[in-house]
C-alpha cells in the first residue's frame, strides 16, 4: 500500500474508521490481516478450554503427559497475547500522529480503563455464567487494558525513552522471578498483578487470580508503540525492517534458548525423539511471558506481518477490523454451544479445530455487519464497542 495510515480512536482496537482527513483514510490491511489471524488461533484455543476440558492434562504444554496435537495447538495461540498487545502499542502510535500527547494519554487512559472494567463484567460472565464467580481470572483484556493506561503515562516521554522501556522490561523483567510475596504479606497484591501469577483474597468469599501479569506486557505495547513510526509514510522499507526483526528476535530466541540459562525459568532437555527434543525447545513460559517466550512469538508475528505488507488483508481482516466485538461474543458462543453440547468432551483436538472452524463462519458474519454498524453510526459509545 502507498496510503498513509488510519488514526481515528477505532484504530486503536482494530475497529473501522469514522471520518478522517482524506489521506490518512485507509487502514493497513496487514495490520487488521495478522489481527484476524491470531484471533482465529485465539478461537481455536478457547474452543480447546470449552469442548476438551476433560482430556486436558494439568497444562497442555506439559511434556509428560500432553500429545504433540494437544501441545502444537496450544503453541499456536501463544501468538495470540503477544502480537495483539503489540498490535495495540502500534494502533496507539497510529491513533496519536496528529494528536498531542495530552490527547493521547487521555484517550488511552479511558479506554484501558474501560476494559479493564469490560473484564470483571461482561468477559467474567461469559466464562463462567456466574456471578460474581467464585474467582475472578484477570486475563487478557484486563492485561491490555493495565498496558494501555501504562502507556498513557509513557507517551508524554521521547519515543527513544519509550523504545528503552520497552527493551529493558522485555529483556529484564526475568530477573524478578526470584522475588516473592507470600499471600497476606505487604506487596503479595501488586506484586502478583505486576508479576508473580497468583491469587488476591477480595473479601466476601470472592477471590482474584491474576492469570495474565501485567509488567511483561507493558514491555510489548512500549515496543510496539515504538515500532509506530514505521508506518508513518506508507510501506517503503517497512516490509525489509520488520523481515529483520523478525529475524533477529527469532535469532535471539534460538541463541538464548541454546544456552539455557536466563531468559526462560523451565529448561530445555534432549527428548527421546526428535519431535520431543523439539517440543522441550519450543516449551516457553507464557505466565508471566517470559525473555524467550516474547521473542519467539513476537518474531514470529513480525515476520508474517512481513509477509503481509502490500497484500490485502483478505477475508481475515474483516476480523481484524473489530476485534473487541469478535472477542467478545465468542465467547458466549463458545460457551452456549458447550451447554447444548450437554458436557462431556469431543473424542480429539481435531474436533477441537473442527468446532472453532464451524464457528467462524458465523462470527465472520456477525463480525463484518457489526463493522458497517460502528462504521455508520455516529454515536460516541461504540468507540468503546
Amino acid at each position: 500500500m502507498s496510503t498513509a495510515v488510519v488514526v481515528t480512536p477505532d484504530a486503536l482496537m482494530g475497529e473501522p474508521p469514522a471520518a478522517a482527513p482524506p489521506r490518512l483514510r485507509a487502514r493497513i490491511e496487514s495490520i487488521d490481516g495478522l489481527r484476524g489471524l491470531v484471533m482465529l488461533l485465539m478461537l481455536v484455543d478457547h474452543a480447546r478450554e470449552f469442548f476438551f476440558y476433560g482430556h486436558q492434562v494439568s497444562d497442555p504444554v506439559d511434556l509428560a503427559t500432553t500429545s504433540p496435537g494437544l501441545f502444537f495447538t496450544r503453541l499456536a495461540a501463544h501468538l495470540c497475547a503477544p502480537v495483539f498487545v503489540a498490535l495495540t502499542g502500534l494502533s496507539a502510535w497510529l491513533y496519536g500522529a496528529n494528536k498531542s500527547p495530552a490527547d493521547v494519554a487521555a484517550f488511552l487512559f479511558k479506554r484501558g480503563l474501560f476494559l479493564v472494567v469490560l473484564e470483571l463484567t461482561l468477559v467474567s460472565f461469559a466464562w463462567t455464567f456466574a456471578f460474581p464467580p467464585p474467582t475472578l481470572f484477570l486475563q487478557v483484556i484486563w492485561a491490555i487494558g493495565l498496558s494501555m493506561i501504562a502507556l498513557a503515562a509513557l507517551v508524554r516521554l521521547p519515543m527513544a525513552a519509550i523504545l528503552v522501556v520497552g527493551v529493558a522490561i522485555v529483556a529484564g523483567h526475568n530477573l524478578l522471578d526470584p522475588v516473592a510475596f507470600a499471600p497476606g504479606e505487604p506487596g503479595h497484591a501488586l506484586w502478583a498483578v505486576l508479576h508473580d501469577r497468583g491469587f488476591i483474597e477480595l473479601g466476601g468469599g470472592l477471590r482474584a487470580r491474576t492469570s495474565y501479569p501485567v509488567l511483561p506486557w507493558i514491555g510489548v505495547i512500549a515496543l510496539g508503540y515504538a515500532m509506530g513510526p514505521w508506518f508513518a509514510a506508507g510501506d517503503d522499507g517497512r516490509r525489509r525492517r520488520l523481515a529483520l526483526m523478525g529475524s533477529g528476535l527469532l535469532a535471539a530466541f534460538v541463541v538464548i534458548r541454546s544456552i539455557n540459562g536466563y531468559g526462560e525459568p523451565l529448561p530445555w532437555r534432549v527428548g527421546v525423539t526428535p519431535l520431543l527434543t523439539a517440543m522441550s525447545f519450543l516449551n516457553v513460559t507464557k505466565y508471566p511471558p517470559s525473555l524467550d517466550f516474547l521473542l519467539l512469538t513476537l518474531g514470529a508475528g513480525a515476520l508474517v506481518l512481513a509477509w503481509w505488507e502490500g497484500r490485502r488483508g483478505g477475508p481475515l481482516a474483516v476480523l481484524g477490523g473489530a476485534p473487541l466485538f469478535f472477542y467478545v461474543v465468542h465467547l458466549y458462543v463458545l460457551h452456549l454451544l458447550a451447554l447444548a453440547w450437554g458436557g462431556g468432551d469431543v473424542p480429539s483436538v481435531a474436533w477441537v479445530w473442527a468446532i472453532a472452524a464451524g464457528v467462524s463462519l458465523p462470527m465472520w458474519w456477525a463480525t463484518r455487519w457489526f463493522a458497517g454498524v460502528k462504521r455508520r453510526s455516529g454515536a460516541w459509545w461504540m468507540r468503546y464497542l
